[in-house]
């Protein structure tokens, strides 16, 4: 009987009733230690049984920690055979888990998808309930993946409920519930099969505050001993208890305990391997289980609560405990068990042990578990001898913190290294892991000059520190460091076609810089992903947007197909800028809305705000201004020109000139960011509010440089705009003319409505008005097909004043897919190519289940009823 739970069980009967009708779900029962939430956890498990649903269970086990995936292990192993039905990448991040083989695991994210799948599978069978015990002891690697699972939950018949206390397992974004403490006729109901006289059933109650365990451990003791009382906290008294009762048990029997609480996971068998080097076998722990301190089956020894195994572990001198460890380490099989226990039995440094835990450490990271990859090297160095060997073992913990998203650890780490070494080969290797933790703080021009200052100070990483050094020195804004990493490397040999040709951007030779970029975009398809990443970059900063929208689906599909989730959201945004440069703006919302879900999913905070400069484009577009503001406010300054620009926009498309180019000049200073945002975005914005204003000089200089950007690049879009702007500024036909006519070969139609937009106005003054009209119909249909409100509302007043008197605003035609939600449009467009739902659900990192309820919800609103029928829609 559990007494004043009800809410409790509630919220769990209303978890797992919805995982029984397809909604899946997962909660976090969230509270100090003996408030109840284990048992909670059993009554959940026994009610989910008794209704036909499987369980899962797993159970955190502080000496675990730090071993990555143990958690994992343990939930997973009875199902381990469902691994073949996985997707390749899946399936070898969890047998890498398992242990069954060792590929290294290049996202750190993939283990959480896969365990997303597998739980998926399972529920196919059936409704799955996935019940996690004392969270806060789980490793990282195993928290991630579990994580990443219960926040893409959706449709898949599977309810996930994780137990923690109140420090530790941070779980942003699911539900939380913190079990109360029993008020007094719940304790009172709960004490009563105690038969405790009522005076001292009351100081019990009083001392326990209303927690369960300490009610039930406080009865007991008082019963046995009514004058025993200590005025220290709940737990601390709860644990004294069981110290009480441990003290009182035979020595051998206090040492089979300390066996059980040092090794555990509960792995009887290694447990009396190592117990017997110190004379001590089963039999030794018959009394702890009659005292009800354990229970013990043929293979596993489980603590009745986890503060007995603290208070087991505590309660023994520090000779035994070391003593303990070093027996568990020898009996071990599995070499990362042997690891875990080797530190806590060495006082003293060791240059064997510490090999053994870099050899661990390197395990860890093949598994992408780099959380606990960066302890084990931390644990190397602190019992490596040799300093030299103790700056490197550092330097690669840092290096592993880094990867696991513990950027404050990862500048810790490599400052003490720092301190304890000189030398300029060690000093290079941190340099590499300081910038990044630098570049990712927002000291972006101070990491560039770190990379460039250890390079020049002696040997490193080389050209790969160049590299780095000048992409952060780009977007830095820092000119100087561009120029000097693309001269290094070019000293080296080794010169970057991307690097140079960035060089000569910022020295506004474009001439020279954009051929070289060409080069890079060249080398990219056939070469390495860093050589495709490159031509990326290059692509774009040519504004070479067929290019660029080819390497960015590309990119995006290397990305699924790889299971690469933690670079899939990067990939997405750059593929989500090209769509609205190209019109297609719910393609974008869609791929942005992907990669915000994603990011969030995965803890990367910093890319969920970045993102919202896509959105914010499009919504300064469409003249939705609130949606703008509430965008542009919460991107970061490292995408602060793409805010301004469409800030700018919307300001301009009011006829706020004055705002819109002061935003623009304030933004677009001098630097390398200029370069991107302007070439690509804001000069032509600038050029007409400046015209507008009766200022032109305020845009010759940013039209002069964008005139030699275009002329250099070849692109027509570009050769469009200059054209365009050169008319505005100097009101020559000619350039109007020679702008439409290279619009017709370009794939931005924003830019193109813009285009005739102005040219029907110049038409309209110069008394063509019959032309005029056929210009300014073909910027209205464009913007309309945009909804561009407030440029399709200028085209339409411009029209009426060239006498088209049969022109008002009318109702923009329903596209059907404007009733889909963003994830709606990719499933429904992937299952109208003919991919079956397992294979949308690996390409979008969501179960077929999922995938099947988002078809299912997408099919009425587009009035089809099967997927013969969504093949015949038009779904561009």
């Amino acid at each position: 009987m559990l007494y004043g739970r009800s809410t409790e069980l509630a919220a769990l009967d209303e978890l797992t009733a919805g995982a029984r009708e397809g909604r899946s779900g997962a909660l976090v029962l969230r509270g100090e230690a003996g408030i109840g939430k284990t048992a909670l956890l059993d009554r959940a498990a026994q009610s989910a049984s008794a209704s036909g649903m499987r369980v899962l269970r797993v159970t955190g086990v502080e000496p675990e920690a730090d071993l990555a995936f143990g958690g994992l292990v343990q939930l997973l192993w009875p199902v381990q055979d469902r691994l073949d039905g996985l997707p390749g990448p899946q399936a070898d991040a969890l047998r890498a888990v398992l242990g069954a083989t060792r590929p290294p695991t290049r996202d750190r994210f993939l283990t959480g998808l896969a365990v997303l799948t597998l739980l998926a599978d399972l529920a196919e069978q059936g409704p799955l309930l996935c019940l996690v015990d004392d969270a806060q002891w789980l490793d990282q690697a195993t928290s991630d993946a579990l994580l990443f699972a219960a926040r893409r939950l959706a449709a898949e018949q599977v309810a996930m409920v994780f137990a923690t206390r109140d420090e530790g397992f941070a779980a942003p974004g699911l539900t939380e519930l913190r079990p109360s403490r029993l008020d007094t006729g719940d304790a009172v109901s709960l004490l009563a099969d105690l038969g405790l006289p009522p005076a001292l059933r009351d100081q019990v109650i009083a001392e326990s505050a209303g927690n369960p365990l300490a009610l039930i451990e406080f009865g007991a003791a008082r019963r046995d001993d009514p004058g025993s009382f200590t005025p220290v906290t709940v737990a601390d008294r709860v644990l004294s208890s069981y110290r009480t009762q441990i003290a009182a048990l035979p020595e051998k029997t206090r040492l089979a305990l300390l066996f059980a609480a040092a090794e555990g996971r509960g792995d009887l068998p290694l447990q009396m391997k190592a117990a017997r080097t110190l004379g001590v076998g089963l039999e030794d722990l018959e009394d702890a289980e009659r005292a009800g301190l354990i229970q013990v089956t043929e293979s596993t020894v489980v603590f009745r609560h986890p503060l007995i195994g603290t208070a087991a572990y505590q309660g023994a001198v520090l000779a035994r405990r070391i003593a303990a460890h070093q027996a568990l380490a020898d009996a071990a099989d599995d070499p990362d068990c042997r690891a875990r226990h080797l530190p806590l039995a060495t006082t003293s440094p060791d240059d064997e042990v510490a090999s053994e835990l870099v050899a661990a450490a390197e395990r860890a990271a093949d598994r992408s578990a780099y959380a606990a990859a960066s302890l084990l090297h931390q644990q190397a160095a602190r019992l490596t001898p040799d300093r030299r060997a103790q700056v490197r073992r550092l330097t690669d913990a840092a290096a592993c913190a880094l990867n696991a998203g513990h950027a404050g650890q990862a500048r810790d780490l490599a400052e003490q290294a720092e301190r304890s070494s000189p030398e300029p080969e060690d000093l290079a290797r941190l340099a590499s892991v300081r910038a990044a933790v630098m570049f990712e703080s927002g000291e972006r021009r101070e990491a560039a000059r770190l990379l460039l200052r250890t390079h020049a100070a002696g040997p490193g990483p080389g050209p790969a520190m160049l590299r780095t050094g000048a992409t952060y020195g780009w977007f830095a804004g820092d000119a100087d460091s561009v120029r000097e990493a693309a001269e290094r490397l070019a000293s080296l040999g080794e010169a970057d076609p991307m690097v140079e040709g960035m060089a000569h951007l910022v020295d506004d030779d474009y001439a020279r810089g954009l051929p070289l970029l060409e080069r890079a975009v060249a080398a990219g398809p056939d070469g390495s992903d860093a050589a495709r990443t490159r031509a990326l970059h290059s692509a774009i900063l040519l504004g070479d947007d067929a290019t660029a929208m080819e390497l960015a689906a590309a990119e995006v599909a290397r990305c699924r197909a790889q299971g690469l989730i933690g670079a899939l959201p990067q990939a997405l945004h750059l593929l989500a800028e090209r769509q609205v440069l190209a019109g297609a703006h719910r393609d974008a919302e869609a791929s942005v809305a992907e990669a915000v879900e994603i990011a969030r999913d995965t803890g990367l905070r910093e890319r969920v705000a970045w993102l919202g400069g896509v959105p914010a484009r499009i919504a300064a577009i469409e003249g939705d201004e609130r949606r703008c503001r509430d965008l542009v406010r919460d991107v970061p300054d490292v995408g602060r020109v793409a805010g301004e620009s469409a800030l700018s926009l919307l300001e301009l498309a009011r006829g706020d000139y004055e705002a819109a180019l002061g935003r623009l000049e304030t933004a677009t200073g001098p630097g390398p960011q200029r370069h991107m945002a302007m070439a690509m975005a804001t000069v032509a914005d600038q050029v007409e509010a400046a015209v507008r204003l009766g200022r032109s000089e305020r845009a010759e200089r940013p039209m002069r440089a964008f005139e030699a950007w275009a002329r250099a690049g070849r692109q027509p879009w570009a050769l469009a705009v200059a054209h365009r702007c050169r008319a505005l500024v100097d009101g020559r036909e000619e350039d109007y003319r020679e702008a439409v006519r290279l619009h017709a070969q370009s794939r931005r139609p924003f830019e193109r409505a813009r285009t005739a937009l102005l040219y029907g106005e110049w038409l309209r003054r110069a008394r063509r008005r019959s032309e005029a009209r056929d210009t300014l119909r073909s910027a209205l249909e464009e913007f309309e097909g945009l909804r561009a409100v407030p440029w399709a509302e200028r085209a339409r007043a411009e029209l009426r004043a060239a006498g088209d008197a049969t022109t008002s605003a009318k109702a923009t035609a329903e596209n059907v897919l404007d009733r889909l939600t963003p994830q709606e449009l990719q499933v429904v467009r992937l299952a109208a190519d003919g991919n079956s739902s397992r294979e949308i659900a690996a390409q979008l990192f969501l179960s077929r289940r999922t995938v099947e309820h988002h078809l299912y919800k997408a099919y009425p609103k587009l009035g089809v009823g099967s997927r013969r029928e969504l093949a015949r829609l038009n779904l561009v």
